[in-house]
């Protein structure tokens, strides 16, 4: 059975300063100069970094070794987005991974090894980002709005915030990202979804929530 390994970093805690944008990949080199903001620049390679040395650190290999590989559905290969996976000594890592950024953190996850045809999208999402007007009824499903107004208002805001973790983890699994309408897809039961309260043995920090879809 695939057994999914997860890392929670704080972005700023990383170093990224002295990247060789090369390891990173010529995509990642190309979207990191299209940053007009610095800090923004550093998050977005910050990010990268730790994806390329939690998956080094998953197959017990030197990060130098790993060349990223990002898939776009509908891109194709090559691309500085989509799911991303990495080419080992010329050829693809055993490696199915996931990352998602949010309020400086960036969650990974990973399955080494996966059986033929195992999909992974992790997701991470600041409470206080979720919930705009009108944001349920362009997200939500007619059962989650019910479970919604079933809890109590105090609970809503962070309940809100998981369905969408769930939905976004979903839709990154698949690969289809929002080109597929989040208001048709239940999350509330969905084999394969899970929250993601905790990782490396502590709680999320306050604020976050998390979801990990697996099949």
């Amino acid at each position: 059975m695939d057994n999914p390994k997860l890392a929670l970093h704080k972005l700023g805690d990383l170093p990224f300063s002295d990247v060789p944008l090369r390891d990173l990949g010529q995509p990642a080199f190309e979207r990191a100069n299209s940053f007009a903001d610095a800090k923004d620049r550093n998050v977005f390679l910050a990010g990268r970094l730790a994806l390329q040395h939690f998956a080094a650190s998953l197959l017990d290999v030197d990060p130098t070794r790993l060349v990223p590989d990002y898939c776009c559905p509908r891109c194709g290969p090559g691309q500085d987005h989509g799911r991303p996976g990495f080419m080992l000594d010329g050829g693809p890592a055993a490696l199915a991974v996931s990352a998602s950024r949010a309020s400086g953190w960036v969650l990974l996850a990973g399955v080494v090894h996966p059986a033929e045809g195992i999909r992974l999208g992790a997701d991470l999402e600041a409470i206080s980002g979720i919930g705009f007007d009108g944001f349920d009824g362009v997200a939500l499903t007619a059962a989650e709005k019910v479970f919604l107004v079933s809890i109590p208002a105090q609970d809503q805001a962070r309940q809100r915030a998981r369905l969408w973790a769930r939905k976004e983890a979903w839709l990154k699994m698949m690969g289809e990202g929002l080109r597929r309408n989040p208001a048709e897809l239940d999350v509330l039961d969905r084999p394969g979804l899970q929250d993601v309260n905790i990782v490396s043995n502590r709680d999320l920090p306050e604020g976050l929530v998390a979801a990990l879809a697996l099949g």
